[in-house]
This record gives structure tokens, C-alpha cells and sequence, in this order.
């Protein structure tokens, strides 16, 4: 999967929308132990949430596309204040079922 239609990211944050985040991003910016947590977080789900703690010398929208590129397969599907919500389908066994894009 290249890239998520807009149907699709509307169906993943409608379906984060309840998460909590799981890490977060402080002081160090994205350090190479977030970029492994964020891939063991992947682990053991598809849709997970990251948030950036007010001391993080990153802005939101250059972690979500630093955090995407540097997790292979990983989607930022939204971001809201200082919270990122990412996407990764697992590579065997998909759980969530995307809508499938119109043609």
C-alpha cells in the first residue's frame, strides 16, 4: 500500500479516536529508542497514537513525516495539537479492513 485515500484516513481516525498514545516524544526529539519503540508498538497493533510533550524541539508535522519515513510501512493518518495518530498494516494478518478506494 503506497498511499491512503482521504476515505480511508477518515476511517482509521474515526477508529483511533478513542486511543491513548502510547509514546511520546520529549526533550530528545525523535531519538532512535522512539523510533524502536514505535516499531515494537507496531508489534502488536495496526493504529497507535504518538504524542510530542511540550518540551520536544520538533514541530508535529515534521515528527509525523520523520516517524513515517523512518518506520517502513507506517502512515500518519492525522495529527491534532501535539498528537500524531499512525497506521501500519501488519504484514501477515491485517486486522482492520480499510474501505477500498473508489474508482
Amino acid at each position: 500500500m503506497n498511499k491512503l485515500t482521504s476515505r480511508q484516513r477518515a476511517h482509521l481516525r474515526k477508529l483511533a479516536h478513542h486511543l491513548k498514545p502510547i509514546v511520546l516524544i520529549g526533550a530528545e526529539g525523535i531519538a532512535p529508542s522512539v523510533l524502536t519503540s514505535v516499531k515494537e508498538a507496531f508489534n502488536t497493533r495496526e493504529l497507535l497514537k504518538v504524542k510530542l510533550q511540550e518540551s520536544a524541539p520538533i514541530h508535529v508535522k515534521d515528527a509525523a513525516a520523520e516517524l513515517s519515513s523512518g518506520v517502513t510501512g507506517a502512515h500518519s493518518v492525522q495529527t491534532i495539537g501535539r498528537t500524531i495518530g499512525f497506521y501500519r498494516p501488519h504484514p501477515e494478518n491485517p486486522e482492520i479492513q480499510l474501505p477500498q478506494a473508489r474508482s
